[in-house]
């Protein structure tokens, strides 16, 4: 129990009934720890934190209706006093980095364990945020790695912005006003830094990798 004695309040939202149960399971057994609420989607857990005025959100980020991702971004502006932990079962940068610029402060992984849950859940309180060990290689591995486009010139990423518009060659030419040669030539370099073979990939990555707005 902390020095004032007052427990945490904790909202649980999952769509499924059996991990809403599971996690419930782990938090009965902190004292310092007390459950107040429960949704199934995003849209349920803006009303169901209206309500119950929690500290910290655990926060599943695939559900129908409105996802934790929305839901999070819509909780911060709402109730910016609410410590939201995004728990997932899956680990993929874009989307732990996305959560995270929505205003999640820790991000966790459906494999933790009671005490691990515990823990992020009094470290979010206390305004300390919890990365997954998982999460956190990836992000030092990624950081490691070359970043994809990183080395496109300011005309390139225009370039590759009317590629992902469906603009031709010749159309891009006009746009941007060169000739066609040059054009081409644009089109050519940008295959090459992306380590593409065709226009169709290197707007699939620019899509998948958001290289463009």
């Amino acid at each position: 129990m902390n020095s004032e004695n007052k427990q945490i309040r904790v909202v649980i939202v999952d769509d499924h009934h059996m991990v809403r149960r599971g996690l419930a399971s782990y938090l009965n057994l902190a004292e310092d720890i007390c459950l107040v609420g429960e949704a199934s989607d995003g849209e349920e857990a803006l009303a169901v934190c209206k309500s119950a005025q929690p500290d910290v959100v655990l926060m599943d980020l695939v559900m129908p209706r409105m996802s934790g991702v929305e839901a999070i971004h819509e909780l911060r502006i709402q109730h910016p006093e609410i410590k939201v932990v995004a728990l997932t079962s899956f680990q993929e940068k874009e989307l732990v980095a996305e959560v995270l610029k929505e205003g999640a402060l820790s991000y966790v992984l459906k494999n933790v364990t009671g005490d691990e849950l515990v823990r992020a859940i009094r470290a979010a309180q206390a305004g300390k945020p919890t990365l997954a060990p998982e999460v956190t290689q990836e992000f030092i591995l990624s950081a490691r790695e070359p970043q994809i486009g990183g080395d496109l010139t300011p005309r390139e990423r225009e370039v590759l912005t009317l590629m992902v518009d469906g603009l031709s060659n010749p159309e891009i030419a006009g746009r941007i006003t060169v000739s066609r040669a040059t054009a081409r030539a644009h089109v050519s370099n940008i295959l090459a830094k992306l380590g593409v073979s065709n226009r169709a990939e290197a707007v699939a990555l620019a899509l998948r990798k958001r290289l463009v707005r």
